[in-house]
């Protein structure tokens, strides 16, 4: 289970919270370096986007995930969450100096994670829509954020601790060095990218059958295939492997492409389904399947590699130059690689060019966020999100998972619809801007973003973290 714990520390000696953490070490403890501000920054920046997606993303469907190709707001948030994970592993497993007591952690933090996904996107918790909870076991998902997160960081954080030989080296500032000494990362993520590449085009995808309710019972779909190599919705080998291995009771029910035009004429907002739309569009698909989440390794190795850099380069300048070229390298490639028509960005599938056109973004931004909060010293500015980031686990349960606005939605009078939420939503914003797009955006920013970021703060204040 995850503890919350009242930390009397100083401040640069805190966790990393949600996935691994800065001071999380053996009983020896070494002396520590300054905490990475723009780190914490940077995963309170992402929590605070996956709240801001999911909560106004069906108003406003341009920052809402891409209904099958391109790449919306909301398809950066994942693979920051997986490069912000592989910064945090650079970080914090070259100072245990024991690999038993290593691997334990690690292996102890992904059951962790694998516990808190099942219970929050397994189907357990209802909330903050449905006050109900439970879960029928024969429609748990088993796919989530938090177990795509743990498997990641399982994969990555292994091999960094099995490549400790190249922790205790100095490294000249160059580009191949850094790629030199840590050879196993990237060897292991050439092997991660050949399977990928060799299942979604080489595995051949057969016609295959579900049954939907309607008005007049159940009905029986078919969907066409009998094709290998294809990346649309309904063919494509990454939803062939998830309804083998999961089934298709254990996926998510309402995935992004039902928002896709061939499905409803209000795309890409949500609606009901136009008139002979493909059987496909009724499916459900699992947007964090088994073969995309092989795939999401790639973004942790990336992440891991700028961790690297951060620890073996002295200066910024060196720092610096290594990330902001390698990102744009990856951004240019990945927008290449699209706009060819070679391999189209798709989170859904979490294809080769989405990886690199968002953990380019994510270098990108982390690069920005280093100059500003670290090397200017602007650091102010950004309170919230530190205070965000340092809490994550706690904010992510809190408010991205709708926690803490089920409870609130429990109590109130006479009809289940009348609540503190509904009523803040309706007459402090909406009624105000006379809109319900802009009511909804400015409620998400302040009422919840600013809310969870001063309570973050408070809880710093503290000591108080909540740990995985």
């Amino acid at each position: 289970m995850a503890e919350i714990k009242a930390d009397t520390t100083t401040h640069h000696q805190k966790q990393l919270p949600v996935t691994v953490s800065e001071s999380d070490i053996s009983e020896q403890k070494p002396q520590k370096p300054k905490r990475v501000a723009s780190l914490d920054v940077f995963r309170g920046l992402t929590v605070a986007l996956m709240i801001l997606v999911d909560d106004a993303g069906g108003e406003w469907p341009m920052i809402g995930h891409a209904p099958w190709n391109g790449c919306n707001l909301a398809d950066f948030v994942m693979p920051f969450f997986l490069f912000i994970v592989g910064m945090a592993i650079a970080l914090s497993l070259k100072r245990i100096p024991n690999r038993l007591l290593a691997i334990k952690k690690v292996l102890l933090r992904t059951l962790k994670l694998l516990f808190w996904g099942l219970l929050l996107q397994g189907g357990y918790s209802h909330a903050p829509d449905k006050l109900t909870y439970g879960v029928d076991m024969k429609k748990i998902r088993w796919c989530g954020i938090l177990q795509r997160i743990a498997l990641a960081y399982l994969a990555v954080a292994l091999v960094e601790i099995f490549s400790r030989g190249a922790q205790a080296k100095d490294l000249a500032s160059n580009w191949f060095s850094v790629f030199k000494l840590y050879f196993w990362h990237w060897l292991m993520g050439a092997s991660v990218l050949v399977i990928y590449l060799s299942a979604i085009y080489g595995t051949y995808v057969p016609d295959w059958h579900f049954t939907v309710q309607s008005n007049n019972g159940t009905v029986q779909l078919t969907v066409a295939c009998g094709m290998r190599g294809k990346l649309d919705p309904p063919c494509n080998a990454v939803g062939y492997v998830d309804r083998k291995v999961l089934g298709l009771n254990h996926m998510y029910p309402h995935p992004a492409w039902k928002r896709a035009k061939a499905c409803t004429e209000n795309s890409p907002y949500e609606g009901p389904f136009r008139n002979g739309a493909p059987s496909w569009c009724y499916a459900p698909f699992e947007p964090e399947g088994i073969l995309s989440s092989i795939s999401a390794i790639l973004s942790t190795i990336i992440g891991v590699h700028f961790g690297h850099v951060l620890v073996h380069f002295k200066g910024h300048p060196a720092r610096l130059k290594h990330w902001v070229t390698m990102g744009f390298a990856l951004l240019i490639s990945g927008i290449i690689l699209h706009f060819t028509h070679a391999i189209p960005l798709n989170k859904q599938l979490y294809t080769l060019s989405y990886v690199c056109v968002t953990s380019g973004a994510a270098a990108l931004v982390f690069s920005a966020l280093y100059i500003t909060v670290d090397i200017s010293g602007l650091r102010y500015l950004f309170l919230p999100l530190e205070w965000i980031g340092m809490n994550a686990m706690f904010v992510y349960v809190m408010a991205a998972e709708g926690i803490f606005a089920g409870f609130i939605n429990g109590w109130y009078y006479d009809d289940p619809h009348n609540t503190l939420v509904y009523w803040i939503q309706k007459h402090i914003f909406v009624k105000v801007w006379h809109s319900k797009r802009v009511g909804i955006l400015l409620y998400v920013i302040f009422a919840e973003i600013l809310f969870w970021g001063i309570i973050s703060g408070i809880l710093h204040l503290l000591g108080i973290y909540w740990k995985l």
